[in-house]
């Protein structure tokens, strides 16, 4: 099993944080991959260690891959987590109050963003 946290907007547009699992099947001898999922793009990004980013919405549905730093995500309704290096997030409030990002650490961080 693999753990996403999800990022999403209720009715109210009020963000909210849920965690899954994605469940993995043992291929033999390449190890245990989940099913496929078709992807548009794939972008990588690096901030500056000062990076503070107030609300904002997800420019697009997709999954966030942190390669390297940590992040503090705070939700519309207040609620803060941390999420460290090889935390998978799958972003999906692209519209309502949004989210609040900062980095955990005075460093660059890395992650790559996969668009669905």
């Amino acid at each position: 099993m693999i753990q996403i946290t999800r990022i999403y907007s209720d009715e109210n547009g009020e963000s909210h944080f849920e965690d899954f699992e994605v469940s993995l099947k043992n291929n033999g001898d390449i190890g245990f991959l989940s099913e496929d999922e078709p992807v548009k793009s794939i972008v990588f990004r690096e901030v500056k260690p000062a990076y503070d980013y107030d609300f904002h919405n997800a420019p697009d549905r997709q999954y966030i891959v942190l390669l390297e730093g940590g992040v503090e995500i705070e939700t519309s309704l207040g609620e803060k987590r941390k999420f460290e290096t090889g935390s998978i997030l799958l972003v999906e409030d692209t519209t309502g109050k949004g989210h609040k990002t900062k980095n955990l650490e005075p460093k660059l961080r890395k992650s790559i963003f996969i668009k669905l």
